[in-house]
């Protein structure tokens, strides 16, 4: 393309830096666009044309951040006081700097508004540890290229756009700088640019900062939340790559003084201590983390849904269901595997990132099998894929488990058809898996304590060869998975209660997080973190029945430990389910750098200075009626979400 800038002019590389750098802008915005309509189905029902133009303002300024970092190489070759840039070599140079910064931008941009259907949020830079012992990696991404052509395509065209339309200076060195030197001339080329250099870096440094004024500091992800009514929008006003610089080697957890260490511990400590009356229980304890299996799949949990016609696609464990305990409101504490295995095992939630892939992770962490330890249990935990894979098994040695068997144990197991049973992609399939869990835990010495981290219900869902007739394609593409892992389960115990450990053994049944979804009620910002909590014991210590109350991921520590009456005092952010009154049982998790609060009949929204929300989420389903400052327990929850927060970051 022929340069527009005018040849004679002094600023003409700086200028054209300007209009390339207004070409970014416009395909950030195009990112935008494809994000929302990618997830369209999550943002449209409560986005009218005012939030979008809130949305866009905010969008704006996080977008200026972004391409201000992500081009500061470019921008400081165009604006330097130097000739030499207006020379064809360096010209092509930058050009090439340009496109390929630029283009990885719009990648990883419209590589997001994927994800974002299985974490709800922008990608931030722990995804690298989440998936860094992954090898399987090209082969899933390999497969998204595949399904989400149009992105691939739009991401081609984007950055050819960039490439065509880009704005260059004049090759060669001003007509004024060329031999005989005239100094007039020249002096009036470096002291321009100089002028433009000195004024244009300040504009720079405020725009990556997010503000001018002294009460401005850098913007960060929370940020995006006063642009929104929604903490799931916030992923609309932000863009990737400012999502990976702000996290970038960054402190995570910052304690806040919101009280006093002796006023903290009377509103909401996390230690638990015994009970003098509890009985003591010997009873083996077997989790099954069942991957993807969010409440909106079960039936039983859904019974008032499609005006009571709703199935779901669960019948074992619906059947289950009726003779164990649940709970109505029940919610995982994240949003990815990484989250719910410290949620779900050490009473840990997740607040702003995942906690093992934080510093934090190298303190002294118990958990359920840490605790059990100490009364002579063994234990084991069970992960159908590489081991190493996800950080699992790292995961299982801190938190106290003695042993770990993956797809490695699987394939040596002569019971078995060892690789034939890889899925292809993640992991051993659930149903032979499962089996040999059951199996393997009656060579345990009793008791014992284990866990299973399942997953076919998974990216890329698919099922076995040999059931793609038996589970066809039906609603959304999760649906055959969650009834082929259904059976799995249900084989799971036909096998288990053929064991001698069954009767003596407290089942605990919950997903890791939640996926796809296909109702409004579970596309809200609460109902993305709608799992199931169930607890059977076959031998008959547990009232079955569904509670009409809340339970999150964090209760199951403190629930088992205090079913079994242990006697030590302990550390989990979560209750004792069968032991608290339903009235005071409640739930946290965190989106978006807003954290939730449900308890009693509310939810509050806060954003770690002021209640951003309130809802009556048991009425208003789709959190349509913003109650902030209306609600008189809205002050009592503020005082408990803040000792929550505090204590954790403490």
């Amino acid at each position: 393309m022929k340069p527009i800038v005018n040849s004679g002019g002094i600023l003409r590389a700086p200028l054209s830096m300007m209009l390339n750098l207004a070409l970014v802008y416009v395909a950030y915005g195009i990112c935008r666009i494809a994000y929302l309509l990618e997830n369209w189905s999550t943002f449209a029902p409560n986005l009218t044309w005012g939030a979008m133009a809130e949305i866009l303002r905010g969008g704006w300024m996080f977008d200026t951040s972004a391409i201000l970092y992500t081009n500061a190489l470019y921008i400081v070759m165009m604006i330097l006081p130097l000739h030499w840039k207006e020379t064809a070599v360096w010209q092509r140079a930058a050009r090439l700097v340009f496109i390929v910064f630029n283009g990885l931008c719009v990648a990883i941009n419209l590589a997001d508004a994927v994800y974002f259907k299985y974490t709800g949020r922008r990608t931030t830079v722990t995804v690298f540890s989440e998936f860094g012992n992954e090898g399987n990696i090209g082969k899933v991404v390999a497969v998204e290229f595949m399904r989400h052509w149009y992105l691939v395509l739009l991401a081609v065209l984007v950055v050819y756009g960039l490439w065509r339309l880009y704005v260059s200076p004049e090759k060669g060195v001003p007509e004024g700088l060329r031999r005989p030197v005239r100094w007039r001339k020249m002096a009036a080329y470096y002291g321009v640019n100089t002028l433009f250099l000195v004024l244009f870096v300040p504009l720079c440094v405020c725009g990556m900062r997010g503000g001018a004024t002294t009460a401005v500091r850098p913007i960060t992800i929370s940020n995006a939340n006063q642009y929104v009514d929604r903490p799931l929008e916030a992923a609309l006003v932000l863009n990737t790559p400012f999502s990976l610089i702000r996290t970038f080697n960054k402190q995570i957890f910052t304690v806040p003084d919101y009280y006093s260490p002796q006023e903290l511990e009377r509103i909401y400590s996390p230690v638990h201590t015994p009970r003098a009356d509890a009985a003591e229980r010997k009873k083996n304890v077997v989790v099954l983390i069942v991957e993807s299996f969010g409440r909106e799949y079960i039936g039983g949990f859904n019974k008032w849904l499609d005006d009571g016609k709703y199935k779901g696609y669960t019948p074992f464990t619906d059947s289950l269901m009726r003779h164990s305990a649940t709970w109505m409101y029940s919610y995982c504490n994240g949003r990815k595997s990484i989250d719910g295995m410290p949620s779900i095992l050490s009473g840990i939630p997740m607040f702003v990132e995942p906690f093992f892939l934080t510093p934090s992770s190298m303190n002294d962490v118990s958990g359920i099998a840490g605790e059990l330890k100490n009364k002579g249990y063994y234990s084991a935990f069970f992960h159908g894929a590489e081991n190493g894979s996800m950080g699992f098994q790292a995961f299982a040695r801190t938190t106290g488990f003695t042993d770990y068997f993956g797809r490695t144990e699987f394939n040596e197991d002569k019971r078995f058809r060892g690789d034939d049973d890889f899925d292809g992609t993640w992991a051993i399939w659930d149903e032979p898996f499962l089996q040999f869990y059951a199996l393997k835990m009656s060579e345990f010495r009793q008791p014992f304590v284990s866990a299973v981290f399942t997953a076919s219900s998974h990216h890329p869902y698919a099922v076995p060869e040999e059931y793609k007739d038996v589970y066809p394609e039906e609603g959304i593409v999760i649906h055959k998975c969650i009834r082929y892992t259904d059976n799995a389960l249900r084989r799971f115990f036909e096998t288990a209660r053929r064991q001698p450990w069954y009767e003596n053994t407290l089942f605990v049944i919950t997903s890791d997080h939640t996926n796809l979804s296909d109702h409004a009620y579970y596309q809200t910002d609460l109902g993305g973190f709608c799992s199931p909590v169930i607890f059977f014991d076959p031998g008959g210590g547990i009232t079955p029945g569904m509670r009409d109350g809340i339970a999150q991921q964090t209760d199951i520590m403190p629930t088992v430990l205090g079913y079994l009456g242990y006697d030590r005092p302990y550390v989990a952010f979560g209750c004792d389910l069968l032991a608290t009154p339903a009235a005071d049982t409640w739930a946290v998790n965190y989106l978006n750098g807003i954290y939730q609060y449900v308890k009693g009949d509310y939810l509050l929204q806060f954003d770690g200075r002021n209640t951003k929300a309130v809802y009556r989420y048991r009425t208003d389903s789709l959190l349509k009626e913003n109650l902030v400052g209306h609600v008189a327990e809205q002050g009592q929850m503020e005082r408990e979400v803040k000792a929550i927060i505090q204590q954790y970051m403490t």
